[in-house]
This record gives structure tokens, sequence and C-alpha cells, in this order.
């Protein structure tokens, strides 16, 4: 077994009709706010946010999810939408009862601050707020853009007549991530190996179509956006944009590239804490209700 982090406990969830998903959680202080982690592209839960779960309970209560096709996610034979994955997180809420009582806040990093989003819009009686972090509106707007993720849908098309190995091969060619030599670095490669390839390509082109700009004007839950200022995967400039859409949302800055939430943990962590904190006021402990 391949040593990994310190991880809170983890336990498969079955959703009513929908299929099974992975979930971690951290108990938090007695009454507090619950924070609904969602994950960006590529990297599941534990990747995302394995720097963060600590920290982040000892404020709020914590539950983490795995989407569609990442980590140890749910598996399904249809086509990869984000829209489904809004749906499943609500299924997680109510499932886990968490409709009611204490607050929860969407916290959405990247990909999964689309999915944040989307819950908001298909599920708003759910949530006090959210937290975007690293995130926008839209992921593709020049032509580039355009292209780069218009291929990923026919990789996936290709990927599912492509035998299993070679077709792990081909997504981590195209979407991999750089692993840096450290301590982590078996077990970062392991975790990104429990992927599904072809759901990871489909979910980057389901990304590269996401556009909120027509709705996002009409979020009315507090939203704070946690941008980081060296993000070459999300420009900045992107995130900013995002935060002056959203009327009344807050800014707090890192000073960190896209995956400050792993590379750069003592930066952001404050800032994530901070903005948690600032979207449940004027009670800063959580203890609002929805």
């Amino acid at each position: 077994m391949i040593d990994g982090p310190a991880l809170p406990p983890g336990r498969h969830v079955q959703l009513a009709g929908r299929g099974t998903t992975f979930v971690r959680e951290v108990a938090g202080p007695p009454g507090a706010a619950t924070l609904l982690l969602l994950h960006g592209w590529t990297a599941g839960s534990d990747l995302t946010w394995f720097a963060c779960f600590e920290e982040l309970g000892r404020h709020f209560r914590v539950v983490s999810m795995d989407h569609r096709g990442h980590g140890r996610g749910m598996r399904t034979r249809g086509r990869f939408r984000l829209e489904d994955c809004a749906d499943d997180a609500a299924a997680l809420l109510h499932e886990l009862d968490l409709v009611t009582g204490a607050a929860v806040l969407a916290v959405g990093y990247s990909m999964g601050g689309c999915i944040a989003q989307l819950l908001w819009r298909r599920h708003r009686e759910l949530l006090a707020g959210m937290v975007l972090c690293s995130t926008s509106a839209v992921f593709a707007e020049s032509p580039v853009e355009r292209r780069y993720f218009a291929a990923l849908g026919g990789l996936a098309l290709a990927s599912r007549l492509t035998p299993g190995p070679l077709r792990r091969r081909l997504a981590q060619r195209l979407v991999g991530r750089r692993v840096d030599d450290c301590s982590l670095q078996a077990w970062i490669l392991d975790e990104l190996h429990r992927n599904d390839a072809t759901a990871v390509l489909e979910a980057g082109r389901a990304l590269g179509r996401f556009d909120s700009r027509p709705w996002v004007g009409q979020i009315d839950v507090p939203t704070a956006v946690v941008v980081t200022t060296q993000d070459r995967q999300v420009l900045p400039a992107r995130q900013h944009a995002l935060a002056r859409a959203i009327p009344g949302a807050v800014t707090h800055e890192v000073d960190g590239p896209h995956d400050a939430c792993v590379s750069r943990p003592r930066r952001f962590l404050p800032a994530l804490v901070g903005a948690c904190a600032e979207v449940l006021e004027p009670d800063s402990t959580g203890t609002v209700t929805k």
C-alpha cells in the first residue's frame, strides 16, 4: 500500500437512483456550518483538498465528494455532464440529511466552482452561500481554447473504443499534471490512476462548454471568490470578472498558482477560511441557518 497524507475517514455512499460516490467527512465543531467541497478537473477530492482537511475541520463540518469518473467517484455509461455532478451533490446533501439545520456552503475549486454555480442554479434552496476558488464563469473564450476543449471531446469518443491501458496513457499524456519530486509523488500518481480516462476527457469537454455568464448575475446567496493571482490555467482576470458579475461577492486573493491549495496551503488556507467566515457573516462561527 502506498503511503500518503493523513486523511479523514472515507466511505462509499449510495445516491438513490444515481449511483455510488465516495465521501470523506470531518465532524467539525458542534453546530458549525457544513462545507461541501467540490474538486477540480483531473484531480479527485483527496488530491485537491488533502492539505486543507485538518484546518477546515477546526472551523466547519467538512464533507468532500469525488465527482463522476474522478478518484473513487461514480462510474456510469452516460456522457459526463456538469449538471449531473451538481445533481449528485444535491442528492448527497439529502442522503446525509444536511438539507435542514446548520448552513451549507458549496466550496468549489476550478471545475468544482462550475459545479457549485450549477448547484445554486438547480438547487438554490440547499445553499446558504458559495466560495468559488480558482474558477470562472467561462473557460473557453479564445479560438485556441475552444479548439483545445473541443479536441477533448473527440479524444473521449475515441477512447471509448480503445483498450483500457492505452486509454489511460492517452488521457495522462493530454491532461496528466506534472508531479514534482517529493515524498507524495507515488501517492499522487496512484490517485491519478484511479480516474476513468474517458470520463476525465469528457469532463474537459464539458468544462470548455460551460458558460454561466448569461445567469451568474442572478446568484442571490452570499458568495466569495478566492483568486489565485499567479494562475496560468484560469487567468486572474477571469476570476475577478466572476466576482464582479455576482452581486455583492467579496474577493480574497492568494499569491499562488492554480494548485495553491496543495502547493501553497499556508497562503491558501487563511484566505479560504476567511472567505467562508465572511460568507457566513454576521455570525462567523457557522451557526446561521439557510
